[in-house]
């Protein structure tokens, strides 16, 4: 299985945007931010269409068509990213119901929707202390 990286490119195209517009731009392209994060436009688009619809940023359409913050970084955090674009349980069960006639397939559901539980809620909680200006000030220490 390989990582899903759609929360980090995500984080990275609004840090990035947010940079931009605070040293003086007014709108961002898909293009300008695919090449930072170094991966399609495209990609970066259905990104951004989904922060859209979370109302994390805005698009201007026409003449000087590109992206804008919709809220300050400081007012998203890293959970607010990841309800934008994660659809789903981080971890879920087998597709087919395991044999009830089992004695660890009749629980092996029971006993891993508690983990799981409790391994979404740690996420939600650890996600939700860091905001995507906290991420850009550390990306910026760092590099």
């Amino acid at each position: 299985m390989s990582a899903n990286s759609k929360l980090t490119v995500a984080v990275h195209a609004l840090a990035w945007v947010g940079l931009y517009q605070s040293r003086g731009h007014d709108v961002a392209t898909s293009e300008q931010i695919a090449e930072s994060a170094n991966t399609n436009p495209v990609v970066i688009r259905r990104l951004l269409g989904q922060l859209r619809s979370a109302g994390l940023v805005h698009a201007r359409r026409g003449a000087g068509a590109g992206w804008m913050m919709s809220r300050d970084l400081a007012d998203i955090t890293v959970l607010d990213v990841y309800d934008a674009i994660e659809s789903g349980p981080l971890f879920d069960m087998h597709r087919a119901e395991p044999n009830q006639g089992c004695v660890v397939g009749a629980g092996i559901q029971p006993a891993l929707s508690n983990v799981y539980s409790r391994l979404d809620q740690t996420l939600r909680s650890e996600l939700a202390r860091t905001t995507v200006a906290d991420v850009l000030r550390d990306t910026l220490s760092a590099s």
